[in-house]
């Protein structure tokens, strides 16, 4: 039996490391705006990054299998109040140190089991690796896809240009039937051949 499909408000997980600032017009499309960056709701997004980001998947497999080498994570913040704990992070390539991803995750303690938390806090592998080896039952959520323009912060941690256009998604994993984990993960620009 499937989970309820529950949503994901991209404002709090931003949130957690941004101060959000209202836009002047709004238009139909959802927009939220930080020094992160700005988002836009999209049904799709384009190829490749139709691939990359429109699954139930986790990411860190998905994103080693697109670049062909597995990936590290780079912690650079975290929070945690009371049962929740966030973290800012990047996903680097083991080879050519090329970042691949940036996320914010935002988990429930309690949902996990003690090896399965003290894993995730040693910030020494990345999030889906760590479900996958501890065999933790596990459905991921794709609750929306996002067009992003880069704002200086994001800018600064993907190596990109401010204003650029990358692409991302919101997620939910559940754990064991429950929902534990929220993720905004945005994909790193891919070159043209």
């Amino acid at each position: 039996m499937s989970p309820k499909k529950l949503s994901i408000e991209i404002e709090h997980l931003v949130g957690q490391f941004y101060s959000l600032r209202e836009e002047a017009e709004r238009d139909a499309a959802t927009r939220v705006c930080s020094d992160l960056a700005t988002f836009e709701s999209i049904a799709s997004a384009p190829p490749p990054f139709d691939q990359l980001l429109d699954h139930h998947k986790h990411m860190t497999v998905t994103v080693e299998a697109f670049h062909g080498q597995k990936v590290d994570v780079v912690v650079h913040r975290t929070k945690r109040v009371d049962n929740w704990y966030s973290r800012e992070i990047t996903l680097v390539t083991q080879q050519d140190k090329k970042i691949v991803q940036y996320g914010i995750v935002r988990l429930n303690v309690d949902q996990l089991s003690e090896p399965v938390w003290s894993r995730i806090e040693s910030e020494a592998i990345p999030l889906g690796r760590v479900l996958i080896e501890h065999n933790v039952l596990r459905q991921v959520q794709l609750c929306g896809l996002w067009r992003v323009s880069a704002g200086p912060s994001l800018a600064s941690l993907m190596q990109v240009e401010k204003d650029e256009t990358l692409f991302g998604r919101t997620a939910l994993i559940y754990c064991d039937g429950d929902p534990a984990i929220e993720l905004l993960e945005i994909v790193a620009p891919v070159p043209s051949d």
